[in-house]
């Protein structure tokens, strides 16, 4: 490739085009082929789930998988169908049409592309700053929670048992301790020699597709069971079966458009769905990889490949944790990956049907197991527990939610009781009492509170520290705690304010400050201010308070406000007073704070 097609590429689609060689090529090619042998099983269930035949989620993993890889902002997300998007689907679509009629199917594919373009627009119009109030606490309660259902969905073919008539993860579970006593002992053979290879050739070296070889092993253990060790008459090893040939078909949506006010709002719903889902696993995955996401350019490509995907005869897309973790573990360098895999399931599919049917079920819970058992972190679990109890409260409730609702509900609420936390926090900011440490000359200000060498404090002066911002949700503790300053017994009348800290104010907190003005001066005092921000400065100019309060009471270091403070103190007061403690108090004395 010429360095002008490069540069013409890498505005396209990113700077990973730079990155392009020999080398990530390879790695590429090896991740994309486990991408399409794990996506075989996966998208003819979720197809099914969806309500749709089979062949449209193999549909899914093709054209919209290529689009987002390129169009996106992860290096290692591959989208395609999935299980919350498929139920949803399933969900708001019944109500309109029989599953699995022709009318439904261009439902789908019509809200599909409805979806696609509400994507697309969040990413153009720069929305994508939206996803950043999703924390670190609750994505990570969201990625252990999808490892749990991950877990549990494999459970089933990785002990050989039958389908559930119910696919939620309670359903599942109950459905295994049920038939516990029919565990296939072929199926727990192959997921247990799946797992030992991949764990094995990892430890070995990271570098070597072990996923990949650990589904080869699986796939000869099982061809061995079932031709050695199945009696006449017994149950073989299940396996992936005849795949129908997924080239996806252009196709135009037929649908009645009198329908848009309806449909508009079903795609909104879902909407919201594939977007907490897709900028939710990339940044999961972008976490272990350590890339930085562009939630903008992230949108813009999952709902490109909706709006392509949907006149392909695809249905609803978006980033699949369990295709975008293995690729990344299988060593994917850059988006080729997932180009690679869409090319690789038609060719595949194509060329060794017959083999590819062979591929046990077993296997591929074996890898999916591996994959919920890395994404689990208990290391990361016991640190959250022992150094933030309260970011452990809110991953464990997301996590819960996941298990037990929607994702993105899921999503939502660890989102919600971060930023509930997070106002908790910043509606009591930290208002210190300071003093001096000694008299010496090389004293210094401090903290009072745990103090037990400080000074005292002195009787006419406060000098209080402000640690946060004053808005709406903190005036009222704020002005709480100022009262409780000034009807303390024999408090002083006069307050400085040590402001550098305090960020900013809205009305409600320029308020507080207008009390405390009134109330100090009622009482035959004043209030000082050291260091406010400017954007705090420029609120009190725009209310008219610097006005009131007078700007030779805003200073610019400490020196200079206690050295004019003082001349302002009631001098009766101070003849009898024991504390001394500034300069000024000192007969013949430094006229300067150091």
């Amino acid at each position: 490739m010429t360095q002008g097609a490069r540069n013409l590429a890498g505005r396209m689609f990113g700077s990973w085009v730079d990155d392009v060689n020999k080398l990530t090529l390879r790695a590429d090619l090896s991740a994309g082929l486990l991408g399409a042998l794990l996506v075989l099983p996966q998208g003819v269930a979720f197809a099914m789930l969806a309500g749709l035949p089979a062949e449209y989620g193999l549909y899914s993993a093709i054209v919209p998988c290529i689009v987002a890889a390129l169009f996106g902002s992860s290096r290692h997300v591959m989208s395609g169908p999935t299980n919350a998007n498929s139920l949803a689907l399933f969900a708001v679509l019944t109500p309109l049409a029989a599953a699995g009629s022709p009318a439904y199917i261009q439902l789908a594919l019509a809200v599909t592309v409805l979806v696609g373009v509400m994507q697309w627009l969040v990413g153009v119009l720069r929305l994508g700053s939206l996803a950043h109030f999703i924390s670190p606490s609750a994505l990570f309660g969201f990625t252990s929670g999808a490892a749990l259902l991950i877990a549990v969905h494999a459970l089933k073919d990785a002990l050989g048992l039958p389908s559930p008539a119910s696919h939620g993860a309670g359903a599942l579970l109950v459905s295994v301790g049920t038939h516990i006593g029919d565990v296939h002992q072929g199926a727990v053979l192959v997921t247990l020699v799946t797992l030992g290879v991949a764990l094995l050739v990892r430890r070995l070296d990271k570098r070597k597709p072990y996923m990949l070889l650990g589904l080869v092993a699986g796939a000869l253990a099982a061809a061995a069971f079932n031709k050695w060790a199945v009696a006449p008459g017994g149950t073989p090893v299940s396996v992936v079966g005849a795949i129908a040939q997924p080239w996806p078909p252009f196709h135009v949506p037929s649908v009645d458009w009198r329908t848009l006010p309806d449909l508009l709002s079903l795609a909104f719903a879902l909407t919201i769905v594939a977007l907490a889902q897709s900028i939710s696993i990339a940044k999961a995955v972008a976490t272990r990889s350590g890339q930085r996401i562009d939630a903008n350019r992230e949108f813009t490509g999952q709902g490109l490949s909706n709006i392509v995907g949907g006149f392909f005869s695809c249905y609803l897309s978006c980033g699949s944790l369990n295709r975008s973790v293995p690729n990344f573990e299988a060593g994917a360098k850059t988006p080729l990956a997932a180009v690679f895999s869409a090319v690789l399931l038609v060719v595949l599919v194509a060329l060794s049907a017959p083999l590819l049917a062979m591929i046990p079920n077993a296997a591929i819970s074996g890898l999916l197991l591996l994959v919920a058992w890395t994404l689990l972190d208990i290391p990361r679990w016991r640190q959250l527990i022992r150094m933030q109890p309260g970011e452990c409260a809110i991953a464990g409730a997301t996590l819960a939610a996941t298990v037990t609702i929607r994702m993105e509900v899921a999503i939502l609420l660890g989102t919600v009781l971060s930023l509930m936390a997070y106002l908790h926090r910043t509606s009591r900011p930290a208002m210190r009492t300071m003093g001096f440490d000694s008299r010496g000359l090389d004293r210094r200000f401090v903290v009072l509170e745990h103090q037990e060498d400080a000074l005292p404090e002195c009787p006419q002066l406060k000098l209080l520290r402000m640690e946060g911002s004053i808005y709406f949700g903190a005036a009222a503790h704020v002005a709480q705690r100022l009262h409780e300053l000034r009807a303390a017994p024999d408090a002083p009348r006069h307050l400085l304010v040590m402001a550098k800290s305090m960020n900013f104010i809205d009305l409600a907190g320029a308020q507080v400050w207008e009390d405390e003005l009134a109330a100090r001066r009622a009482m035959g005092g004043d209030l000082y201010f050291h260091r406010p921000r400017p954007e705090v400065l420029d609120m009190w100019r725009r209310t008219g308070f610097l006005n009131r309060l007078g700007e030779d009471h805003i200073f610019p270091d400490k020196a200079t406000a206690l050295h004019t403070i003082y001349a302002k103190l009631d001098p009766g007061i101070c003849a009898g007073c024991k504390a001394r403690i500034f300069w000024e108090c000192q007969p013949q004395s430094p006229q300067s704070e150091h």
